[in-house]
């Protein structure tokens, strides 16, 4: 399986394209409706622009103004018979202009928000969905750390440094445009002259920032995932940290690699903002320039009006162009990311049969592992060899060896984790990895409960934790009750306050080894399943709990076929069968007084 960075270079175009095309119908009518409100929008400006002139006139000489024929015209049609009138007006007008603009371009960058945080839980979900339906090989081939960095926080930049900062620039791109075309209107020299240098200077910033931006999202997306696997390690292993004082080891290595991150997001900062700190003095310079040579030639007056809107217009379209190269740089650095969110949300699904199956396969004969061998890569050797085995309905088979010698791997193979590399697992005379008939593989890992050594224990209460998967509204309490009884943890759990309700911490920590064992196999009892697994399910337990849970699981379902790996000995003497495995692939297949060497 390829790591997430592995695949072919894309462009930040062909990702975008490819991003619209994975987008539901939905949120491209949305998108389409938001790019409708942005020339709202701009039309909104350049008419708070365009009022500005009229206004300034008003403000210098509002006699003049009074004696234009057109303007005279119109303010009898409103019923205006004064200067005094008029310029009250056109205040009013201009003010209302320039609150309508800010309110619209207010609800638009709100609604703008609320349609990237929408899209980015709809690819964060389904990432997550994506990633959960893998197959098995998929994710012991995968790292962790990694892979919940591109769920959380590749998703995160996607939507911070691409979405929004798109969004914000076809906003700011739309608005720039109109009002340069406004300024146009008004004197078409300056206003080309202010463009040409606005644009000559953001041109300049993306030939000298584009490579470094590249290089820098490839970077902090590396260094993102190697935060989050320190951070993983040095928490999930408090205990042994703790007790070998390796604090300190794991600053150092948290510090390498967060003060380079911090240092790589402070160089996207400036890469992202600082043409704007060229443009505007220069802005500034430029009119303070023409205002003097207008002086100078004695048109400083009559010029006001012009002066005020033209520096107004280029007050507001610096911004625009500073949002306009923001939203490149912020997705040149998020470029990355978004390759690994698009990798993620184009995984494989299983059919829409497949991820409705829910039905248990029904198992009423034999379970036939016919030369079964598996290797988990090619240039490994085979962890299981050979393997054949028929199990019937009813039997309890147990699994020794020595550690390395296939028992975890029998097991994953037996639940239908893993794929054999060469062989077939038949049940009741179907074969499991059948190509035409995938459903069979799901019912069959359906009708199997599963106890692993370690146990994993949901930050919930003990009921939810039982009821594994189950929505907390749908769980069945007396089934609950019956499965932790069985499991012999029923008195100690309502010895406690809250009962069944009573929190298990974080990973269970707030319960022993046993007791968290003996949850995970009353989670198994609470499945009703035809067929048990027990992975080394009873080494935390002490001998006569050991003999009391099983004894219990016999009574309870005395057809259940039971497959279990012990190093136990003892557990492993009511079995029907007992495997022992050797490196190598080695075999012996017999009674347990034949292959167990118990002491009398």
């Amino acid at each position: 399986m390829q790591e997430l960075t592995n695949s072919p270079e894309r462009s930040l175009r062909e990702l975008l394209s490819k991003l619209w095309q994975l987008l539901s119908r939905r949120r491209r009518r949305q998108l389409a409706a938001s790019v409708f409100l942005m020339l709202f929008s701009t039309i909104a400006e350049v008419v708070s622009l365009a009022a500005i002139l009229p206004f300034l006139a008003m403000l210098t000489n509002p006699t003049a103004l009074w004696n234009q024929l057109l303007v005279n015209q119109w303010a009898s049609k409103l019923g205006i018979s004064s200067a005094k009138e008029l310029q009250l007006l056109i205040t009013l007008a201009f003010a209302g202009a320039s609150i309508a603009a800010g309110a619209i371009r207010l609800i638009t960058l709100w609604l703008n928000g609320r349609l990237a945080a929408a899209i980015g839980s709809d690819l964060s979900c389904e990432a997550y969905r994506r990633t959960l339906y893998q197959p098995y090989e998929v994710h012991i081939a995968r790292n962790s750390s990694k892979l919940i960095a591109s769920i959380s926080s590749d998703v995160n930049r996607v939507i911070g440094l691409v979405l929004n900062p798109l969004l914000l620039m076809l906003s700011s791109g739309l608005i720039a445009l109109a009002l340069f075309l406004t300024l146009v209107v008004v004197n078409w020299r300056i206003a080309l002259g202010v463009a040409i240098a606005i644009t000559l200077v953001y041109l300049l910033a993306v030939a000298i920032s584009a490579k470094p931006l590249q290089q820098l999202s490839h970077s902090q997306v590396l260094l993102n995932r190697k935060l989050l696997q320190v951070l993983q390690e040095g928490i999930g292993s408090i205990r042994d940290v703790l007790l070998n004082s390796a604090q300190l080891f794991y600053i150092d290595v948290y510090r390498e690699v967060d003060c380079p991150l911090r240092r790589d997001q402070a160089k996207c900062g400036f890469l992202s903002s600082y043409p704007r700190l060229v443009v505007e003095p220069s802005g500034i310079a430029l009119i303070s320039l023409v205002s003097y040579l207008l002086t100078v030639r004695g048109e400083g007056g009559s010029a006001l009006p012009l002066l005020g809107t033209l520096a107004l217009g280029a007050q507001r379209i610096i911004p625009m162009a500073q949002k306009v190269y923001e939203g490149w740089a912020q997705s040149r650095d998020a470029k990355q990311s978004l390759e690994n969110v698009i990798t993620l949300i184009t995984q494989k699904l299983p059919s829409e049969e497949l991820l409705l199956a829910s039905e248990p396969l029904s198992f009423s004969q034999t379970i036939r592992i016919e030369q079964v061998c598996f290797r988990y890569a090619s240039h490994l050797p085979d962890v299981v060899k050979d393997l054949t085995l028929d199990i019937k309905r009813g039997e309890k088979i147990g699994l020794i060896g020595s550690t390395g010698s296939g028992k975890s791997t029998i097991v994953d193979l037996f639940v239908g984790l893993l794929t054999p590399t060469a062989g077939r697992i038949i049940v009741d005379g179907e074969a499991l990895h059948d190509p035409m008939n995938s459903e069979r593989l799901f019912a069959w890992r359906t009708s199997i409960a599963y106890v692993p050594q370690s146990i994993y224990l949901a930050d919930s209460s003990i009921a939810e934790n039982i009821a594994f998967g189950i929505p907390r509204c749908q769980i069945n309490l007396p089934r609950v009750r019956l499965a932790a009884e069985h499991a012999q943890i029923a008195s100690f759990i309502e010895s406690t306050p809250g009962s069944y309700e009573t929190s298990v911490g974080e990973r269970g920590i707030r319960l022993s080894g046993g007791q968290r064992q003996r949850i995970g196999i009353a989670r198994a009892l609470y499945k009703q399943s035809q067929v048990l697994v027990l992975d080394e399910a009873t080494a935390a337990l002490d001998n006569a709990t050991e003999k009391a849970v099983m004894q219990a699981i016999e009574k309870l379902c005395p057809h259940i076929t039971i497959l279990m790996i012990a190093h136990r000995l003892s557990t492993l003497v009511n079995c029907d069968r007992v495997i022992e495995l050797a490196a190598g692939g080695s075999v012996n297949i017999g009674l347990p007084s034949d292959v167990l060497p118990l002491s009398p």
